[in-house]
């Protein structure tokens, strides 16, 4: 059985996700194809005008508190993905992180190794103890971790760029089409479950249409 899983790599809640969804492929019958797409702070450019004040404030207690039921680590990228001025919101117009890291994503997703990048790429970057993720040998290492080249990533994402982003960009409309706008989010046969705390649902759902757990 397989779901397309919608992530961004800049969003707590799709970093939250992935050890659960890695667990539930380790345990049950289930391939996840990886759909990467922009945050909305590039993919809608009126995102933070419209959003309400108090919605940062509570996304940063709230990603705290179940990294810590979780047990997983957390602490905010650095540098960020997107390159905004957090004051007055305002986003760059050149992006060089978050498209490098999502076109990576989307060569990842091409080689069936898509959860695995995002589980390693993220783990890395959500990492306390990683100042500066963007420098040294932290991505190499993390794509090494998932059974990935940084070299010939880096080569693909030169050569094919316009192909990549317009992957990228299909992503995004087939995401819409199914029903919503936000990451993480499943999506098996028309069905939808938008956030990490939905993958009880989610489970729920599978099992309903005949999921099996994996054999020894």
């Amino acid at each position: 059985m397989q779901i397309d899983l919608y992530y961004t790599m800049r969003s707590p809640y799709c970093y939250l996700s992935t050890p659960s969804i890695a667990e539930l492929v380790k345990e049950y019958d289930l391939s996840v194809r990886l759909k990467p797409v922009y945050p909305l702070a590039v993919s809608d450019e009126t995102f933070f005008e419209r959003v309400n004040p108090l919605w940062l404030p509570y996304v940063a207690k709230d990603v705290l508190r179940i990294s810590d039921r979780l047990g997983v680590h957390f602490a905010r990228p650095r540098p960020d993905p997107i390159v905004q001025d957090m004051v007055t919101r305002e986003v760059a117009e050149a992006q060089p992180f978050i498209k490098k890291l999502t076109h990576y994503a989307q060569i990842a997703s091409e080689k069936d190794k898509g959860l695995d990048y995002v589980v390693e790429v993220s783990a890395m970057m959500f990492n306390p103890a990683v100042d500066g993720w963007d420098k040294g040998e932290h991505l190499g290492l993390a794509l090494e971790r998932a059974g990935l080249d940084l070299p010939e990533f880096e080569k693909i994402a030169v050569s094919e760029e316009r192909r990549l982003e317009s992957a990228v960009l299909r992503n995004r409309k087939d995401q819409l089409a199914a029903g919503h706008w936000g990451a993480p989010l499943f999506v098996h046969d028309e069905e939808i479950f938008f956030g990490q705390d939905r993958i009880q649902d989610l489970v729920w759902h599978l099992k309903k249409a005949g999921l099996n757990k994996r054999k020894d």
